[in-house]
C-alpha cells in the first residue's frame, strides 16, 4: 500500500502551512534526505525533507496551496512493485476545496459545494477525506437522488465536523455552527475548534452583515465586541488585502499577550555620548574586506542588555501556571520589521559575545529574516527582547511583551537635548528606552534595577569589559 507523505509540522506551534513549491514531480525517485518541497509557515519559508525512499506517486496538493493543515497528507510514497490510484481525481478535488476555502474568506462570501470528479469512484483514501463520512455527507460517487432528496433550507442547517470537533465543542460549550470549517468541504476539525475558543465563538454570526470577533473574556469584563469596519465604510472606497499567515499569528498573538499579560511599564534617559564616540572609534578601526564590521548603536544595546541581565537575573525569566523559567544565557531576541510583518530572531547567549560577533549575527539573522529563510530554532523562545524604532525618528514608545518572555525593551532615538548637569545647562546626546514588564514575573523595583544596570553600561562602555 502506498505510503502518505503528511504536511510537516515545522514548528511546535505551526497548524498549518503553504505548500510554497514541489521540488520533486510524479514519478521521481527519492531517497532519505532528499528535498521535497518549500513549506512557507507563518514566519519562515522552509525545506521539507524525505524520511523514506521510494518514488513519488502522486501529488495530492498543488503547489501554491495555501492553509494545508498540519499532518494532511500531500502525496503518495510508492515502494518496490506499488502502485498508484484509487479512483479519485485528487487535482480536481483539489481545486473545488481551494474555491471553496476562497469563497469563505470573502465577507459573507459562500463556499460552494465541491462537486466530486466524474472519474471518482468508490473506493477512497481513508487518510484523504475528500467527503465528509459516518453519514454526515454525500460520498464521491453517491447516487444523485440522494442529494436531491435535501432542500436547501436542510442543507444549510447541516453541519459537517469530524467526531472529534464536535465532541471538543461541546466540552468547550461552543456553538458548532458557529464555527468556519477549514477542512475539505468545509469541515470542522479540532484546530477550528480551538481557534474558535480563542476567538470566544459562542452563536451563528449573521449573514447579512459581516461578522466581528467578540473574544469571550471580553465578553466577560463587560467589554463591547468591536463592530466591524467595513460596515462603516462603501464597498468603493477601499481596497481589502486579505491577512497573510503572518499578520494572523501577529494578531493572535499580541492580542492574547494584551489579554493575558498585565503589562507595566518603566521609562529611563541614557546619556549616550561616551558610546556614540566609541562607536565612531570602533568603526575607524575596522579593517577592510575579510573581517570587516560596522557597529550600530543597536549592537551596543544587545550587549548592555545581556550584561544587565546577568546582574539582574530575575529579569532574565519566563512565567509558567506552576513555576517561574529562570534562563541561564541572555538569549535576545530582536525584532526586525519585514515588509510583510514583524519577526523577532534571538541572538543567543548573548553575553558571551563580542560586539562584532553580535553585529554580525544580527545582520545576517536580519538578512534571512527578510527572505523568509530563518528556521524556527532561530526565532521561537528566548528569554528578552529589544525592539529598536530609533532609526526611525521615534523619540519614546511602548513595546508589546511577546511571550514566553517576560519583558521587552523599547529603544527610542538618541538626539541631542539640553539638560542640567551640576547646575549647569548643557547639551548631550540622550536616549530614551522603555522597559515593558510582565508584573507575574517582574516587581517595579526588580525593573527599575535592571534599568540601572542598563543605563550603566550604555552610558560608560568601558564597563563591559569588567
Amino acid at each position: 500500500m502506498a505510503t502518505q507523505i503528511l504536511m510537516p509540522a515545522l514548528s511546535p506551534t505551526m497548524e498549518e502551512g503553504k505548500l510554497a513549491k514541489w521540488l520533486v514531480k510524479e514519478g521521481d525517485e527519492v531517497h532519505s534526505g532528499d528535498i521535497l518541497a518549500e513549506i512557507e509557515t507563518d514566519k519562515a519559508t522552509m525545506e521539507f525533507e524525505a524520511v523514506d525512499e521510494g518514488k513519488i506517486g502522486r501529488l495530492l496538493v498543488p503547489e501554491g496551496t495555501e492553509g494545508v493543515k498540519v499532518n494532511q497528507p500531500i502525496a503518495e510514497l510508492l515502494g518496490e512493485g506499488e502502485t498508484s490510484g484509487n479512483g479519485v481525481d485528487i487535482p480536481a478535488a483539489m481545486q473545488s476545496i481551494k474555491e471553496a476555502v476562497s469563497a469563505e474568506a470573502k465577507p459573507g462570501g459562500e463556499a460552494p459545494s465541491p462537486q466530486p470528479s466524474p472519474s471518482a469512484g468508490a473506493r477512497g483514501n481513508d487518510k484523504i477525506p475528500l467527503t465528509p463520512k459516518g453519514g454526515e455527507g454525500q460520498g464521491v460517487g453517491a447516487p444523485k437522488q440522494a442529494a436531491a432528496s435535501k432542500d436547501s433550507a436542510h442543507t444549510e442547517q447541516r453541519v459537517f465536523a469530524s467526531p472529534l470537533a464536535k465532541r471538543l465543542a461541546a466540552q468547550a460549550g461552543i456553538d458548532i455552527a458557529a464555527i468556519t470549517g477549514s477542512g475539505p468541504r468545509g469541515r470542522i476539525v479540532k484546530a477550528d475548534v480551538d481557534n474558535a475558543k480563542c476567538d470566544g465563538v459562542t452563536s451563528k454570526p449573521s449573514k447579512s452583515t459581516p461578522a466581528a470577533s467578540a473574544p469571550a473574556k471580553a465578553e466577560a469584563l463587560g467589554v463591547a465586541p468591536l463592530p466591524d469596519a467595513r460596515l462603516f465604510y462603501k464597498p468603493e472606497d477601499y481596497v481589502e488585502i486579505p491577512h497573510d499567515p503572518m499578520r494572523k499569528a501577529i494578531a493572535r498573538r499580541l492580542t492574547s499577550a494584551k489579554m493575558l499579560i498585565p503589562h507595566f511599564y518603566l521609562t529611563i534617559d541614557c546619556r549616550i555620548d561616551e558610546l556614540l564616540a566609541a562607536r565612531v572609534r570602533l568603526n575607524a578601526q575596522a579593517p577592510k574586506g575579510e573581517g570587516a564590521y560596522k557597529l550600530s548603536v543597536n549592537d551596543f544595546v544587545v550587549k548592555a542588555c545581556a550584561l544587565s541581565l546577568l546582574r539582574v537575573p530575575e529579569v532574565n525569566a519566563s512565567w509558567t501556571d506552576t513555576a517561574i523559567l529562570r534562563h541561564k544565557h541572555a538569549d535576545i531576541g530582536v525584532a526586525v520589521a519585514l515588509d510583510f510583518g514583524l519577526i523577532t530572531p534571538i541572538v543567543f547567549s548573548a553575553e558571551t559575545k563580542g560586539l562584532v560577533a553580535i553585529s554580525n549575527e544580527v545582520k545576517s539573522l536580519a538578512e534571512r529574516a527578510r527572505a523568509k529563510k530563518l528556521k524556527p530554532q532561530e526565532f521561537e523562545g528566548g528569554g528578552f527582547a529589544i525592539s529598536n524604532l530609533g532609526m526611525f525618528g521615534i523619540k519614546e514608545f511602548t513595546a508589546v511583551i511577546n511571550p514566553p518572555h517576560a519583558a521587552i525593551l523599547a529603544v527610542g532615538a538618541g538626539e541631542e537635548r539640553v539638560v542640567v548637569k551640576d547646575g549647569k545647562i548643557e547639551t548631550a546626546n540622550v536616549m530614551t528606552v522603555t522597559l515593558s514588564c510582565d508584573h507575574r514575573v517582574i516587581d517595579g523595583a526588580t525593573g527599575a534595577r535592571f534599568l540601572q544596570a542598563f543605563r550603566t553600561f550604555v552610558e560608560d562602555p568601558a564597563a563591559m569589559l569588567l
